[in-house]
Formats: structure tokens, C-alpha cells, sequence
């Protein structure tokens, strides 16, 4: 049943799976220091729930096993016509990765509903409080980098993770996470823009240009808006100079000018933009985003 799983997973885009209990997660009390630290800062949805944090089993009466999955995104970089960028994971493109995902998953996890019909399912994209980069690692999917970014060995940093929890008690993939293989690098402290990875392991949100694009409310300053350089939403300094990640110099020009995007209303961006991650921020998070790095 696992092989075929597997199969199955890649066959429909997945680039690693990872099977491990459902218990408490490794590094649960170093989140719960960096909560008490304040370091989350605006994300008080991450003080929520707890308890299911701890033991993701209580997301799923008689959950058994969690499946780990990495979905790549593109590695090239989104610009708008006239040379301004956002991050990755974004794909403007694309509908926004949650549905996507989900979708997939929701395929994949049919499988093991066909093998075993009496089985619970939970898909988690993520919509439920799950620490699902200590989980990926648990299941043998990569290990944590200083970054805090999970890192899979041969490939890097740029996907999504998803999971599968069920009832199944399918076998852990590993009883030996991967090795930690960031050695002496420390690339992205030392190149952070803003100063959030304060030193390895160590994130302060307050500072991230990611964090302050999208998920804080209020505006983006003058100063923070000249960290960002160019990029309008979200930050990928710390990916792109991990030396686990390929080298992306293409450009993908999926984008309107940010001129076009400033005049936007409402229904355009509903239109144009609405369906993608971008909903996240919202358009006058955009609008707002976008006039602290124009000059």
C-alpha cells in the first residue's frame, strides 16, 4: 500500500512523502518559548489551539499516522511588466495554492480510503493549527535549516507543505531524521535585509519583509520599503542564497505594471488577482506595499 501511495503522490506533482505517528511534535516547547518571546508578533491566531498543536491526533478521533507532502512551486521569479517582483510561492498565475493543493490531496487521500473504507481522513493545508515543518521532519521529508526553512536535500526550499492525517497505522519512513547539513553556512542570517533571522534558529516576525507584506495590517514605511528592494510582496533572500536551492536568475512576467495595479478598484483586482494567494494581503495591502518601494 505505501509504494503504491508514493507512486501515486508523485505521480500527481508531489516531491517527497513521510509517514510518522500522530504525537506530539519534535520542537513543540521551542515554539512555545518563541510564543512567549513575542516573536510572532501579529499572528495571535498561532497562540490559538494549543493543545491540537501539541498532539495533532486530536484534529482526527483515532488518528494513527500523519502524512507529510512537499509540493513544489516555481523557482522562477514573478515581475511585473515594469520590473517590480513579489515571491515565489505566489504564482500569480495560478489559483491560489490552497485549493490546489488541497484538491491533491484530497485525490491521494481516496487512495488509502479504497484500500481502507472504514479509515478517518483529515487534509490539512494549511487550515488546522499543525507544526508541519517538526512533523516533515519527524517523517524524514528534509531537515531544518538555521533558516527555519524546511530544506530537502537535492532539491532546496521552494514548496509547499500539506498534510494527511488518518486512522491508518501505517509505518514511520524513518526512525533517523535527516541530518542537519547547513554546517558553517550562514548565508541567510547574514543576508536577511531586515535583520529577522537574529542568528540560527532564531526568527523575530516583527522584522520579516514576508511578514510585513502580508500579514501585518498596518502600512509598510519608507525604511522598510528600502529593505525590500523591488519586491512587493513577501521576500525570498533567505532561499535564494541557501546553497541547496538552484540558482533562478528567469524572470516570469506574470504580472500587470504596478502602475496598473495602483488603479485598481475592488472588482478588477477581484478579477484579475482575487483568486490567487495575492487575496491573502488584499488589494490595499498591495496599494500600500507597492508605494513604499516606487520612488
Amino acid at each position: 500500500m505505501i509504494s503504491s501511495f508514493v507512486d501515486e503522490a508523485k505521480r500527481l506533482g508531489f516531491l517527497k512523502v513521510g509517514f510518522t505517528r500522530a504525537g506530539r511534535p519534535l520542537f513543540f516547547d521551542e515554539f512555545i518559548s518563541w510564543l512567549d518571546e513575542g516573536k510572532q508578533n501579529g499572528m495571535h491566531w498561532l497562540k490559538k489551539h494549543l493543545a491540537l498543536r501539541e498532539n495533532p491526533g486530536k484534529l482526527l478521533e483515532g488518528c494513527r499516522t500523519v502524512i507529510s507532502l512537499a509540493y513544489p512551486y516555481s523557482i522562477k521569479k514573478p515581475y511585473t511588466t515594469d520590473g517590480f517582483c513579489v515571491a515565489r510561492y505566489s504564482e500569480p498565475g495560478k489559483a491560489d495554492y490552497h485549493g490546489r493543493l488541497r484538491s491533491l490531496c484530497e485525490t491521494l487521500a481516496g487512495h488509502i480510503v479504497k484500500e481502507y473504507p472504514e479509515s478517518g481522513i483529515r487534509v490539512c493545508v494549511d487550515s488546522a493549527p499543525v507544526l508541519e515543518r517538526s512533523l516533515a521532519y519527524t517523517s524524514g521529508i528534509g531537515f531544518i535549516g538555521k533558516s527555519n526553512m524546511l530544506i530537502i536535500p537535492g532539491y532546496g526550499t521552494y514548496f509547499f507543505l500539506a498534510e494527511i492525517l488518518t486512522t491508518v497505522p501505517f509505518p514511520p519512513s524513518t526512525s533517523r531524521p535527516v541530518k542537519n547539513q547547513c554546517e558553517t553556512c550562514t548565508r541567510c542570517i547574514d543576508l536577511c535585509p531586515s535583520g529577522a533571522l537574529e542568528k540560527a534558529y532564531c526568527f523575530d516576525s516583527s522584522k520579516c519583509l514576508s511578514y510585513l507584506t502580508i500579514e501585518h495590517r498596518g502600512r509598510v514605511n519608507r525604511e522598510t520599503g528600502e529593505k525590500m528592494g523591488n519586491c512587493f510582496l513577501g521576500c525570498d533572500i533567505c532561499q535564494e542564497v541557501c546553497p541547496f536551492n538552484e540558482i533562478a536568475s528567469s524572470k516570469d512576467i506574470s504580472l500587470p505594471s504596478t502602475g496598473e495595479i495602483l488603479e485598481m478598484d475592488l472588482k478588477d483586482f477581484k478579477e484579475g488577482l482575487g483568486k490567487t494567494a495575492f487575496a491573502r494581503a488584499g488589494l490595499e495591502k498591495l496599494k500600500s506595499n507597492i508605494q513604499a518601494v516606487r520612488p
